[in-house]
């Protein structure tokens, strides 16, 4: 299959030339819509976009498809390279068992089922399908979410998701019997399902907002509680009533003593706060009063708490502290912090300390005196995972990963420390053959930034090599090594996969983070050019066969780059990106993303700097920007599809020169969650196609 690929793009150079110019746009209609920012007069042409409800926007939809389809459909290799990932893709995959009562659960994909079932045992080993979301809707399109069990395991309340959207469905289920209890809960939205005994359960969620449930603007979040047997319009508001705040969420601990509740207004900093459920009419203790730091409740013992933050220690610690007396002037260390980010599990009976060293995983054992136990021997360098269940536990269980080896699962015994495979999947990939290389290069300011580098072994280095260079860059979040079958096939057909860890990820702590957040946030877009040009200079590559990708915050990277720099790359691939820097905080939950981003009515200085890098607002005339393929979904309610709408229309607009410019829309669908299998092959497919047939070699 490689040598038909490589063959064909012997004339593909001059095929996407003839393709592109050939391309009509659909019509996009320009309105008078002027903003008026700090005396400043922003047009703002294709507002009507936003509206997700009219017949006009979903013409557009259904023309911009349209035009995407058929330049998709031309490609010569495109069915051959879905055959090769529909095979690779075609393997079993299982999860770590969990105990719930009588029964063993686990979830299992045959292969290209759409959705993972989750299976059960019973003790004489008996195995049973528990519940299947293929059967959720004919076509794939709802999707599994949370599912919790009560104390017992005799009760499981589980969330749906319908067409990828955030608001979701609760359903209350008889474990034994797999029968509905009770009627389903309707609108609930960024919520876990924290049960009390088997009594009933909290959950989260925002009032419905008037308008459109997809755009409109949601920033009351509230914690209730459902008692069984009730109805939901009866259940009571715990927390957020009263001040508002934009993201409220509660835990029960598992001693089922206490009530944790975590408050916020954004992605960064929370208040938090402890009610004892021991007794009836007991107050809520505020913990932290404060957004200044992230923290939580790890674990606790009677009134003993276990504390995780970042007050004071950016690459956090944890702390002990007494339930009566929970405030942070009483805290005491427990594990310090290092110079590596922590991130702390907790089952069996121990403590696992997930320190992350230049974005690969260190996992240190401890018991709950704070000694060290043992350094977890792990199979290789990359990212481990899980190391959390209950505390009667006797096994406890891991993924390992990497950008060449499939999630294997192992069991470890943390009496002994020792580790075993558990499950390791039978992929069609030969691992042996590729190699991941961590190279440091340096920024426009001089910051040192980590990059992984993933190929074939022996590859040339003769700047001839196709390229995707990946990014996120915001929220603490942090890109650690695992494995894809997607970035398998890139890798197979001769492809190099670098993921750059750029500043506002969490790679290096709430130092790092910070760095890259407001106005710092071209910190992000100088690193990510920075790693574009590392990978030129040293000849894996060149503008003609670089690619650069991200999605969500990592779609706005994409936008801004390739507008500050398109001479730089070959195509750009935003996915449901943050494009519209001036109003994504009028949207769905968007305001709570303003820690990292600030907004444009903070003042001038803020608006002039968002202004400045917005993707829709620097597109301009007379320039020949990358072949860009957009990609969305039209239910996205977490970065709605107005993003990526808009900026289509100003870069079809505006767009200088034969490169291609498309956008291609996932119907019923949303922010990617829940995604069938067959979905995103699919949509692999497609932008590998567009990156191979827009890298033509001569």
């Amino acid at each position: 299959m490689t040598k038909t690929i490589l063959s064909s793009l012997a004339i593909i150079s001059a095929m996407s030339v003839s393709f592109s110019q050939q391309i009509k746009y659909p019509v996009s209609k320009k309105g008078p819509v002027v903003d008026t920012y700090f005396g400043q007069n922003v047009p703002d042409p294709y507002r009507w976009l936003e509206d997700d409800r009219s017949a006009e926007t979903a013409q557009w939809v259904t023309d911009q498809n349209k035009v995407t389809f058929a330049y998709l459909d031309q490609i010569s290799f495109r069915d051959q390279l879905k055959k090769r990932m529909e095979k690779i893709w075609n393997y079993e995959r299982i999860s770590a068992p969990f105990v719930e009562g009588n029964y063993t659960y686990f979830y299992k994909n045959d292969g290209l089922q759409n959705q993972s079932v989750l299976y059960r045992k019973d003790k004489s080993g008996k195995e049973e399908i528990f519940l299947d979301p293929n059967t959720f809707s004919k076509d794939g399109s709802t999707s599994l979410g949370e599912v919790s069990f009560s104390k017992d395991g005799s009760k499981v309340a589980y969330s749906i998701s319908e067409g990828g959207s955030d608001w979701r469905k609760v359903i209350i289920l008889d474990a034994a019997s797999k029968k509905m209890t009770e009627d389903t809960l309707i609108d609930i939205k960024f919520s876990g399902l924290a049960w009390f005994k088997n009594e009933g359960f909290y959950y989260s969620s925002y009032d419905k907002p008037e308008g459109s449930e997809l755009s409109a603007k949601t920033d009351q979040h509230k914690l209730y509680y459902h008692k069984l047997g009730t109805s939901q319009k009866t259940d009571e508001v715990i927390f957020g009533d009263k001040e508002k705040r934009r993201y409220v969420g509660g835990s029960v601990t598992e001693d089922q003593a206490y009530l944790i509740i975590s408050a916020a207004n954004s992605t960064s900093g929370n208040e938090l706060y402890i009610k004892s459920l021991n007794s009836k009419g007991s107050k809520i203790v505020t913990i932290v009063d404060n957004y200044k730091s992230d923290s939580y409740v790890l674990e606790n013992e009677g009134s003993k708490l276990y504390l995780v933050t970042n007050l004071k220690a950016p690459n956090k610690k944890i702390v002990t502290v007494d339930a009566a007396n929970p405030t942070p002037e009483n805290w005491k260390e427990f594990i310090a912090e290092t110079k590596y980010v922590l991130s702390p599990s907790k089952g069996s009976g121990y403590f696992f300390a997930n320190y992350m060293k230049d974005a690969v995983s260190q996992i240190v054992q401890f018991d709950y005196t704070g000694k060290k136990v043992r350094e977890v021997t792990l199979p290789g360098i990359g990212t481990a995972g899980g190391f959390s269940s209950k505390k009667k536990e006797k096994t406890i269980y891991y993924v390992f990963t990497n950008y060449v080896t499939p999630g294997t699962i192992y069991a470890f015994e943390p009496v002994s420390g020792k580790s075993t495979v558990y499950q390791k999947p039978n992929v069609d990939f030969k691992s042996d053959d590729f190699e991941s290389k961590q190279v440091f290069y340096t920024s426009k300011d001089g910051t040192k930034v980590p990059m992984i580098i993933t190929h074939k072994k022996g590859m040339v280095l003769d700047g001839t090599n196709p390229t995707i260079l990946y990014g996120y860059g915001g929220f603490n979040i942090s890109l650690t090594p695992a494995f894809s079958i997607a970035n398998a096939v890139w890798l197979e057909q001769g492809g190099v996969y670098a993921v750059a860890n750029l500043r506002g990820g969490g790679e290096y702590g709430k130092t790092w983070h910070d760095a890259g957040t407001k106005l710092q946030k071209q910190n992000v877009f100088d690193d990510f050019i920075a790693a574009a040009e590392y990978l030129i200079a040293d000849k894996y590559t060149s503008s003609d066969y670089l690619a650069i990708r991200g999605g969500s915050n990592g779609g706005l990277l994409v936008g801004a780059v390739m507008t500050q720099r398109p001479d730089l790359i070959k195509v750009a691939l935003p996915a449901v990106g943050v494009l519209d820097m001036l109003r994504y905080h009028t949207f769905t939950a968007g305001a709570g993303w303003a820690y990292d981003y600030g907004t444009a009515e903070d003042d001038a200085k803020m608006f002039e700097y968002l202004k400045a890098y917005s993707p829709v607002h620097n597109v301009k005339k007379g320039v020949q920007y990358p072949a860009t393929m957009i990609t969305t979904g039209d239910h996205d309610d977490r970065v709605v599809p107005a993003h990526s709408f808009k900026f289509a229309a100003e870069l079809q607009d505006k767009q200088t020169g034969p490169n291609p410019v498309l956008i291609r829309i996932d119907v019923n669908a949303g922010h990617g969650a829940g995604k069938s299998v067959a979905q995103t092959i699919q949509e692999n497919v497609d932008i590998q196609s567009f990156i191979l047939f827009n890298m033509g070699r001569k």
